[in-house]
């Protein structure tokens, strides 16, 4: 008997290590695929393949790597898993070297919009044009969002709660805590800048609009020792312009890696996927899509109504919103952003800055517009709320453009605007854990947009102060230029 229990022992071992073989052996090969996608981008590159049409061949490589992993293996398995953690090193990392420049960014490029005569000349008008425009757009996709979610008679009491739907609402009700915790006047001061070194650290949620409002501080104190002491300021403005343009070549190298990183965010995407969990909640993810368009053609109309063509404006702008949707980060765009705002857009350098920066915290037409309106109304109905009523509209789309001051531009923005808004109308909270399941399927959507709204800020604020180069943003290039 006891040969027979070590014999069964040792045939269990020896199934356990050849599944354990087995499994790295199918890792390697999935890493392996991934390294020849990756050669067969690079090889485009060396072919002098435009920026553009490298982006969507790595958008459309990693979607058919990703759902062939997700068919073969499942979407949790061991195999799965364990490939998609070396993917992430070309991912994650092409990520985290996109936020590593973004606070530096932010700083220098606001600091350097003041140091700019064209544009510190029209400073007041261009901030608030931007501020404006933001918070306008961020209004009207509240409105949309609203709408969206009344015309697909979206409920909450429909949503079920699982497993991860559980703990996800103990994590969502803590940080419902801290939110709440804080009156509206503490939430405006909690968007000053506190210690200049711990904020480009990003430590809290308002960091990124903190950095802006330091650089603008320094920005208007050079301004004040350009009118006293010109030569001082004159030395100032070398250093930053110096320092902007050392910032902006590691943008340009870092940005050279875009292809790489969408290919491997979007094989990561497509096979971790829970696609039976989507199609339960597939009618709020349609109507959140519809929004997202509906509000995306706003955009279109309003730049239309300036008199630029949005259909050169999609061109030019699909590769920047295309890293947005695959990195789900609206501060990971921000050098894309900026870059094709002033070099295919027309954008002049100070106002591209300015747009890009404010757009990180304030006015995020998706995460902070018409995500937490259609919570909004999907949940009002459960507390003797009705939807329709103009009182109730009318309030949360004013909640909703207040609260979307200083939401942060990295995953989870939208819910913590989500919490602000549902927080401040006495709703229930619970249902933005409800959601976990299509959260990052609809956020890549949301952080598009947001990136959208932002750039059509900048061309809307130049085109009001005559600060855009009509003949940059009307050239006709087959696509845009690259890093």
């Amino acid at each position: 008997m006891d040969l027979l229990a070590y014999s069964i022992q040792v045939e269990i071992s020896n199934l356990i290590e050849r599944g354990m073989v087995l499994n790295t052996i199918f890792i390697i090969i999935n890493i392996a695929v991934l390294l020849l996608l990756i050669y067969g981008l690079f090889y485009m590159q060396k072919k002098f393949v435009s920026f553009s049409k490298r982006v969507f061949t790595a958008l459309g490589l990693g979607i058919l790597l990703g759902l062939a992993m997700h068919f073969i293996y499942g979407n949790d398995s061991e195999i799965t898993t364990g490939s998609i953690e070396w993917f992430n090193i070309v991912g994650n990392g092409y990520v985290s070297l996109l936020r590593m420049i973004v606070m530096p960014l932010v700083f220098i490029s606001i600091v350097s919009a003041f140091t700019k005569l064209k544009l510190t000349n029209n400073l007041g008008k261009i901030s608030g044009l931007v501020i404006g425009i933001l918070i306008g757009t961020t209004a009207i996709s509240a409105g949309i969002g609203i709408a969206t979610a009344i015309g697909f008679q979206l409920e909450g009491i429909e949503l079920v709660e699982g497993e991860a739907e559980v703990a996800r609402t103990a994590i969502v009700e803590q940080r419902a805590a801290d939110v709440e915790s804080l009156t509206i006047p503490q939430q405006i001061v909690s968007l000053f800048p506190q210690n200049p070194f711990m904020e480009l650290t990003g430590a809290r949620p308002t960091s990124t609009i903190a950095v802006v409002i330091f650089a603008a501080i320094i920005g208007i104190a050079y301004l004040g020792v350009r009118r006293k002491e010109p030569d001082h300021a004159e030395f100032f403005a070398k250093i930053i312009e110096t320092i902007y343009t050392i910032v902006m070549r590691i943008v340009t190298l870092i940005l050279r890696l875009t292809p790489y990183g969408v290919l491997a965010l979007m094989a990561k995407v497509t096979a971790t996927s829970d696609y039976s969990a989507i199609a339960k909640l597939g009618k709020f993810v349609v109507a959140s899509y519809v929004a997202l368009i509906a509000m995306f053609i706003v955009h279109l109309l309003l730049l239309a109504l300036a008199k630029q063509n949005p259909i050169t404006y999609i061109k030019k702008a699909l590769p920047t919103l295309t890293f947005a949707f695959t990195s789900r980060s609206s501060a990971g765009a921000l050098p894309l952003n900026i870059n094709t705002q002033h070099k295919d857009l027309g954008v002049s350098e100070g106002i591209a800055n300015f747009a890009g920066s404010f757009g990180l915290s304030i006015g995020q037409n998706g995460c902070a517009g018409i995500y937490p309106a259609m919570l909004a109304v999907m949940v009002a109905p459960t507390v003797g709320i009705n939807p329709l009523d103009p009182g109730f509209i009318a309030t949360l789309i004013i909640i909703v453009a207040i609260s979307s001051f200083g939401v942060a531009g990295v995953g989870g923005g939208a819910t913590f605007a989500a919490l602000l808004v549902l927080s401040a109308m006495n709703l229930p909270i619970a249902i933005v854990a409800l959601l976990i399941s299509v959260e990052p399927l609809i956020d890549m959507g949301r952080t598009a947009l947001n990136v959208s709204g932002s750039m059509t800020a900048g061309v809307l604020t130049g085109k009001m102060t005559g600060e855009l180069d009509e003949s940059v943003y009307n050239k006709q290039v087959e696509s845009p230029s690259g890093p």
